[in-house]
């Protein structure tokens, strides 16, 4: 850090000179050094993908969450403090089980992303608190239609066709300028994904630590792609190899 800026980043109430909350940039760099979160708006409904990132062989690979269900219609993916994401998640289901109690009808998506938004932008501007150190990728179906949102810690959303968070969002990006198609069905999505993940993981990648749900259009249901479908997907599809990190 330059030597004029040390001294800026002690509380997260504080301005550096040049205009910046650098304790909200630190909680931008948490996330970036999560494991990597796909979403994909396509033809015939949404997708998220994670990697579980299974550092443990004694680790039962079911009991690692990423992907977490809101609501039937609404599903949410996390990279950075999973802890943090845990908070915003039990938010969001509250706040959708409300609506659904009071309304007796389906939330909008952009309502839970505000919902989740506005609990971390308060957290940027109040002492003794700290920055959400986690982005969250919020998928789901409105009128038929799929909608995808991505939270950052600043507060800010943005709504997107395709993106991805994570260690690897770099290079996955790069994939999905490349060859995301709109028209994608579900599987060619999920075939995508898995192949970006392929390319970010190399000799890393087994299909245990691949979480993946859809949200359909037509049935609006919260999904799982079950593991048999997964490992045909990934036996069918390439990616360039990528060496061990060591």
């Amino acid at each position: 850090m330059p030597h004029q800026l040390m001294g800026y980043d002690r509380a997260i109430t504080m301005f550096s000179p040049d205009g910046r909350l650098l304790q909200v940039e630190y909680a931008k760099k948490t996330v970036r050094q999560g494991s990597t979160t796909i979403g994909m708006i396509c033809s015939d409904g949404v997708l998220l993908v994670a990697d579980k990132r299974i550092v443990d062989s004694l680790i039962v690979a079911e009991s690692v969450e990423k992907i977490w269900q809101v609501d039937d219609h609404i599903a949410a993916a996390a990279s950075g403090i999973l802890s943090d994401a845990r908070v915003l998640i039990d938010r969001a289901q509250l706040r959708s089980q409300q609506h659904r109690v009071t309304y007796d009808s389906d939330i909008d998506t952009v309502t839970i992303v505000k919902e989740m938004c506005d609990l971390m932008q308060i957290c940027t501007q109040s002492g003794g608190l700290r920055p959400f150190g986690v982005s969250v990728l919020v998928a789901g179906i409105d009128d038929n239609a799929p909608k995808l949102f991505e939270t950052d810690p600043t507060g800010v959303y943005f709504q997107y066709k395709a993106t991805a968070i994570g260690e690897g969002e770099i290079e996955v990006e790069e994939i999905l300028h490349k060859e995301y198609d709109p028209k994608l069905t579900m599987e060619e999505g999920l075939k995508l994904a898995i192949k970006a993940l392929k390319k970010v993981l190399g000799q890393n990648f087994s299909v245990e630590r691949i979480e993946a749900v859809y949200i359909d259009s037509a049935k609006k249901k919260f999904m799982k792609f079950q593991k048999p479908k997964l490992e045909k997907i990934a036996g069918d599809t390439k990616a360039e190899s990528k060496p061990v990190k060591k």
